[in-house]
């Protein structure tokens, strides 16, 4: 038998030598690549080897390219006068801004009517009319006139059996708790207290002021603290910095400011207290010691940690920072704009849209790996 294999191989064309030897060829090659994204899988999924190709790459930040060390120097001459023309552009940047803040100033104050009849309606000081209330969804415009009837009926009939609910209550309790980046603050013993949270209002700063804005939470009247209204205010920049004019992109939040929470005896959710059983060293006896230590909350929000006028921070304080300037951002930005929209949960399934094409485009890529693999002819599924 192996002097007929032989026989074949010596008797079969060069050229169809070639195409055997291409095949396999690419079969490696496919094989190679896929080991390689293996690879590159495993490694992304690594956090040290992240950790270390993130400080690699923030070594390599702000560096000049071997490319620019080997021009000549007159035309290095050259690309500093663009540089220079480059800050030029970040500083008109910066008047952008300041003109987009002024702007951002100006509807605010024609959406402000708007907001203050959104928290008139959540707090039941204002009852819209049977007009105002007028909202039709997909599913009632595929209702026949009886069956809207009908289900109007049915409606009526539980709301007589339910108490009669004022405004509409826990809002923006509700809205915390949609909201990942919110929702994660939330400890179980601040929900009683942000039952009672009325409002949410963003504040910007005066013509000719820094830049900033200020987050006023207001509250009724509750058994835990005595202030109605919580406030904390973001300092922003919006101009180059003089070492690294290149780095601007936009306001930046430099530090912010939180305020002091007036907390009834004994309701201070930021605080709680442990007992704790001490042995004295020479007489054996045992004694138990209250202390009262800090409690993770929402309520820390407004105790954020202070900037020094150095500006450094150790690195748990910038990384607290870091995350708190995030959820002002986010609360001035989306929640109080789309307060309505994160309580039904649409604004949410409008942020889930691109993590689920995502998604969707990985199973189609599993399904084409599925394929292939039953179309290979030496593809054990026991393996």
């Amino acid at each position: 038998m192996a002097d007929i294999d032989n026989k074949d191989q010596a008797e079969m064309d060069p050229a169809d030598m070639e195409d055997v030897e291409d095949v396999e060829e690419e079969e490696t090659g496919e094989d190679e690549n896929s080991k390689a994204r293996q690879l590159t899988v495993q490694m992304m999924q690594n956090p040290q080897i992240l950790a270390a190709l993130q400080e690699r790459l923030d070594g390599l930040n702000g560096s000049p390219s071997g490319y620019m060390e080997s021009l000549p120097k007159v035309v290095k001459r050259r690309v500093n006068a663009l540089k220079n023309l480059q800050v030029k552009c970040a500083h008109i940047e910066a008047k952008f801004y300041e003109e987009v803040h002024e702007l951002e100033r100006k509807y605010a104050a024609l959406y402000q009517p708007l907001f203050d009849k959104r928290s008139e309606i959540v707090t039941a000081a204002y009852e819209p009319t049977d007009e105002e209330c007028e909202w039709k969804t997909d599913e009632e415009e595929e209702l026949t006139d009886e069956m809207k009837e009908k289900a109007k009926l049915e409606e009526e009939k539980k709301d007589e059996e339910k108490e009669n609910p004022k405004g509409i209550p826990e809002f923006w309790l509700t809205v915390f708790k949609n909201v990942d980046l919110l929702s994660d603050m939330l400890q179980e013993h601040d929900e009683p207290v942000l039952k009672h949270l009325q409002d949410i209002k963003v504040k910007f700063s005066d013509p000719g002021q820094p830049m900033s804005f200020t987050l006023e939470f207001h509250f009724e009247p509750n058994e835990f603290f005595t202030n109605t209204v919580l406030s904390k205010t973001y300092k922003m920049r919006s101009e180059p910095d003089e070492s690294d004019p290149f780095s601007f992109d936009g306001p930046e939040i430099m530090s912010c400011v939180g305020c002091t929470i007036d907390w009834t005896k004994g309701k201070n959710v930021t605080l709680k207290t442990i007992k704790k059983k001490q042995k004295h060293k020479g007489r054996g006896t045992v004694r138990t010691v209250t202390k009262t230590v800090p409690n993770d909350s929402f309520f820390n929000f407004f105790t954020p940690p202070e900037v020094p006028e150095n500006g450094e921070l150790d690195e748990d304080s910038e990384a607290i920072l870091a995350a708190d300037f995030e959820i002002g951002h986010f609360i001035r930005e989306r929640i109080v704009p789309r307060a309505v929209l994160y309580f039904t949960g649409e604004a949410i399934e409008d942020d889930d849209d691109d993590y689920d094409e995502e998604g969707e485009e990985a199973d189609d890529e599993e399904g084409e790996e599925e394929a292939d693999e039953e179309n290979d002819p030496d593809y054990d599924p026991k393996v």
